[in-house]
This record gives structure tokens, sequence and C-alpha cells, in this order.
């Protein structure tokens, strides 16, 4: 008699009541793979969101990753999966969000809560299986809804992934629980107040460090800000004018690269694992590292975390408190402060006078190019380093760039590309995954449709996912696509040749690897495609066909033994161990007249001062 007379009053579902209070928060998207245990909340999208069916579900997760983190505004998207498989084929999209500490929420589907086995057998409903709990080590938050929440309940559950440290939040949703008949009234007597992006404890701590950090600034000689993607875009454009004339030198992570103008007369590069041979050169030289918004993982530091930033005192704000005692690299000042308001606060004090120090790393750019000399590509291949020159000249400062995010593609945009200020530049390189270019790219073209989306991927990596093509053309996106064919896996391949004498096994078609006929495989989804001759982006015809609306692909011709220099060495020791170098001796060596004028507070071999 209960259920009866409620759907008489208000023929709600839950399912649809969730649905409009994500409306609420500003969700506007819904990425999904349709299934029987989310049909309930499936139709309550239907009418209410932007539904972008993706062919499998990790392109779900990804492309919400991408559309989130590429946002400014308000705008908000989602992944929707069913129970079982669609739950697994998404945990790479949801570790991957999870490492790099963004936004990504999931609305699961599962057997209805009496159909569930609670852990008596493996299996009891259809396509059972235990979601939270496979997913909840790489989420903010993982939890099972088996009968209806309500409002205020259900909306900081949602805003645990949305403030602090951000993180993924995986709801899953019992069947029953879906579409069960609600009283909107009664869900929705609680009052919920939004919580502060940021604790406000975090902002003060913050604001307190901010002059004795820039008294630690005006006394040092060689002072480095390192920017990361802890730093909003919205607080980089905010302060433009101001870090840009800071006389300090200026360097970005490679999840902070459109932070800051690569042509800003302080910019000195994005050091790295596998960085910018200048931007690594200058930031052991200095004696000063305020880092924000970076946990200064081991991609930052190399591996030789020990004898990273040798000569400096580093000072680093993050607001998880666990990253700044971790142990590597060494802290002299841990902030557990907000980066945003610390920049902003720093900002605006005095910082000193550093010219000399300006004058070096200019003098340090000039004598270490991005395209090194001692790369080699073969005749009738087109150098990559070269293409990504190319490739910095056609764009725009309204174009969104998306440098896929593992292989020798990725490092050749990310050790060459310069970007220009109001790029959108978007990477994954805390999992390093292959295939999550394309992916990406569709969540960050559905993000602004009004502007051009560039992709460059690997052919290796783009094989991986390459069933999103056809959402791609089903959606009309204004996407670039470059596949760097190199046939096979550049980065395996070098591998076993550095550490194993050549012993290749499955990184090309040589050893088993098997890659389409792409110019059939983009035909077969109706995408115009062009073979780029040796003369890369020069190529008659393309500055045509990458200015014209709607998608198009570009096959780039890649030496299967290209070189891609500099990178850090690494030597197997004795006991079977990695032995890495310290960031600033990157491999080739530096001639010793060279190495000597753009190091020199570091003797060329050792770490001790000059």
């Amino acid at each position: 008699m209960r259920v009866t007379r409620i759907l008489r009053s208000t023929g709600m579902k839950y399912s649809d009541l969730v649905v409009d209070w994500l409306s609420e928060l500003g969700y506007t998207h819904c990425f999904f793979v349709g299934g029987g245990n989310i049909m309930h909340l499936l139709d309550g999208v239907r009418s209410r969101m932007k539904c972008v069916p993706v062919v499998h579900e990790v392109a779900a997760g990804i492309a919400v990753e991408y559309f989130n983190e590429s946002q400014v505004g308000a705008r908000r998207a989602f992944a929707m999966v069913t129970a079982g498989p669609g739950l697994t084929n998404i945990v790479t999209a949801i570790a991957g969000a999870w490492l790099e500490s963004r936004e990504l929420l999931i609305l699961g589907g599962q057997v209805k809560s009496t159909d569930l086995s609670n852990g008596a057998v493996r299996q009891r409903g259809v396509q059972e299986i235990a979601g939270t709990e496979i997913v909840r080590p790489i989420t903010a938050f993982s939890h099972r809804i088996e009968r209806p929440v309500d409002r205020s309940t259900f909306l900081d559950y949602i805003e645990r992934g949305r403030t602090g440290r951000k993180g993924p939040v995986f709801l899953e949703f019992c069947l029953d629980a879906q579409g069960a008949p609600v009283e909107r009234e009664e869900l929705e007597k609680r009052s919920w107040r939004k919580p502060e992006p940021i604790q406000e404890r975090l902002v003060e701590i913050a604001r307190a460090s901010a002059s004795k950090v820039a008294a630690m600034v005006r006394a040092a000689k060689r002072p480095v800000f390192l920017l990361g993607a802890g730093v909003s875009r919205s607080t980089a454009a905010d302060l433009r004018r101001a870090i840009e004339g800071a006389s300090v030198a200026l360097m970005t992570t490679w999840n902070g690269i459109d932070r800051v103008d690569a042509f800003a007369p302080n910019y000195a590069g994005r050091p790295n694992l596998h960085g910018q041979r200048r931007a690594n050169v200058l930031i052991q030289q200095a004696d000063l590292v305020v880092a924000f918004g970076t946990r200064l993982g081991i991609q930052q530091t190399g591996f030789n975390w020990q004898q990273f930033a040798p000569l400096a005192q580093i000072v680093m704000y993050d607001i998880d408190n666990a990253e700044l005692q971790k142990g590597h690299p060494r802290i002299d000042v841990p902030v557990n402060g907000d980066a945003n308001t610390a920049l902003r606060e720093i900002i605006k004090l005095d910082l000193g006078d550093h010219r000399e120090w300006l004058d070096f790393v200019t003098f340090v750019k000039e004598q270490l190019p991005l395209e090194e000399p001692s790369n080699v590509t073969a005749p009738g291949y087109v150098n990559p380093y070269r293409v990504a020159a190319q490739l910095a000249a056609a764009t725009t400062a309204d174009d969104v760039v998306i440098p896929c995010s593992s292989g020798g593609a990725y490092v050749t945009m990310m050790q060459s590309y310069p970007q220009k200020f109001g790029q959108i530049i978007i990477n994954n390189k805390g999992l390093a995954s292959m295939g999550y270019g394309l992916s990406a790219a569709i969540g960050a073209a559905m993000a602004y449709p009004e502007r051009r989306t560039v992709l460059i991927e690997g052919d290796g990596g783009f094989s991986q996912n390459l069933q999103e093509l056809a959402t791609v053309h089903i959606n009309a996106l204004n996407l670039k696509i470059f596949i760097f064919s190199d046939e096979g896996y550049a980065s395996i391949r070098g591998t076993q040749r550095n550490y194993f004498g050549g012993a290749y096994l499955g990184c090309d078609p040589k050893t088993g690897l098997g890659f389409p006929d792409w110019p059939k495989l983009f035909d077969a989804y109706s995408i115009p495609v062009m073979e780029l001759s040796q003369e890369g982006l020069e190529t008659p015809g393309f500055l045509e066909r990458f200015n014209a609306p709607g998608p198009s692909a570009f096959v780039v011709p890649i030496d299967p033994a290209q070189t891609y220099h500099p990178k850090l060495p690494s030597r197997v020791t004795a006991s079977g161990s990695m032995e890495s170098a310290p960031l600033h001796l990157m491999a080739p060596d530096l001639p010793a007249d060279v190495a000597k004028a753009v190091m020199p507070f570091l003797l060329a071999d050792t770490l001790e001062p000059a």
C-alpha cells in the first residue's frame, strides 16, 4: 500500500532524483556504455544531460577525467558503467585519475540488493562483482547504495572527490535502489552546505608562510619557482604578468605545462626524469627551489632523488601532508598549505633582484637547444622533434593539446613543444598508460567544441583504444589526430635494446605485434587522413586540412630506430638493481667546454660545489 501511494503522489524514481541532484552540482555530460544493471540511471540522464555513448568503458572514464581537468568553469561530466565487466573495464581510468589527483565521478550499476552474495559465494546475481572493494584503494570514496540515501548524504559523497586533494568517487547503485519510488520532499528535508574548496586552515598556513618564503627568495642568488598542476589555470591567468615579471627562474612540471608561456622572459623549462636538458641543468644549480602544487614524485626528481637540487634549499607547498613527509626528496621547508594562496601572496612581496641569474638562464637556453643535434633520423622519415617545432608554429593559443601519456611521441612533445599561454595541455604521467590519448582528446574536445583539439600519439598507444574513432566520427569532433608511426612500441624497443642487447619481443611486426593499414582504418570511420612525407607538416596540403573544421588524421612516418635524446641514463649493477644518474647528467654527455659553460656551479662529473 505504501509503494502505491508514493507512486501516485510523485511518480518519481530514485534514479531521476539522483540525476536532478547531479544537475544542481553542475554536471552536464554523461559518458557511458549502456547495461541492464544501470537501466534506471540511464533512463534518468536521457532527458536531463548531454549523453555521450562510447564503445568501451575505459574511454568513458578517461574522457571524463580530461573533460573535468580542462574546465575553468562550473560544467562537469561523469561516467556511468554497468556491473561486472562495466566496472572492471573502467579501472584503468580510475587509477589514472587517482594518481593525478583529478576529479572523476563514476556511477556504477549493481544487481538487486536481494541478489547480493555478500561474500558468501563468489557470485549470486548476474554480473555481480564486488565493485566497491575492487576500486576502494584507488578512490577518494567508494560506496554501494543498497537503498535510497537523502540529498545531503548523497552530495557529501560526491564532494569527497571534488574538494581538497581531488580523486575518483565510485558510487555503486543496486538495481532496486535505482528504481525505488521516492518522495522528493522526504529526501530533501535536511539542508546541505557545500564545503569550502580548500580548508581554511590550509589557506591560512599558506598566507602566514609568505613573508618567510619571500625573504628566502630575496636572500637567494639562484631561485626557482616550480609550478605544478596544484596551481590552477585561473590562478596562473590572474598572476601571469606578475609571475612572468618576477626576478626568479620560472619552471613547470609536465602537468603544469600550460600555466606559463614558453616565451616568458624568465621561463626556464620543464625539469623531469625525461625532461628538457636545459631545465634539468638549471634546477640542479639553483640555490632555492619553491615548489607550488607539485608532489615532487620520482618522475620529477629522477630515480636518484637523493641528488635532486643538491645545492638548493627546497620549499614545498602541498595540501596533502603525506606528500611532504614521504621522505623523497629532501624537503627543507614543508608547508601543508594551499599552493594557490601561497603563490598569490608571495608574488606580491619583494623578491629581490636576480638579473644575473636570469641572464644565465637565457645563456643556458641558447647553448642547449630543444632539438638536440645528437638525434639520428634515417632518410625517408621525419625527425619527431622537428614535428613538435612545426606543430608549435601551426597551433594557436586557442588550441587544446593532448600529448598522450606514454612512449616516444609523448616524451618528444613534453621535451620540445613550446606551449603558448591560453592553450590547454593535459597529460597523465602518473599512470603513464598507453591508449590514453584518443579517449582523452574526446573528453577535451567535448568540453571545448568551439576550439580545435590536437592529439599526438604513437601507433602502439593509439591502437589500444582505436575503437573510439567511432565516437569521434559520430560526434563530428574538431579533432586533429597525429599518429607517430614507428611500427611498434618505441620505448619498449629501446629498453630491450639498451638493457638486453637487442633481444626484441612483442615490440614491432617483426616480433609478432600487428598494426592496421592506417588509411583504410580511418576511411572505415569516414575520417579524412593524410600520410605526411619526410617534410612533416610542410607536406603540401597539410595546413589546409589542419585548419579545416571537423576530424582529420595525419600519419607521421617515424624511423623505428629513431633516437630520443636527451635521456637520463641508468645502468644495471652487479646485484641486478638499477642505478640512475642525477638530473643534470643526461645522455649523451655534453662536450666538455659546453658542460663547463652551462654548469659552472657544479663540477661536470660530481655534485660537489665548484
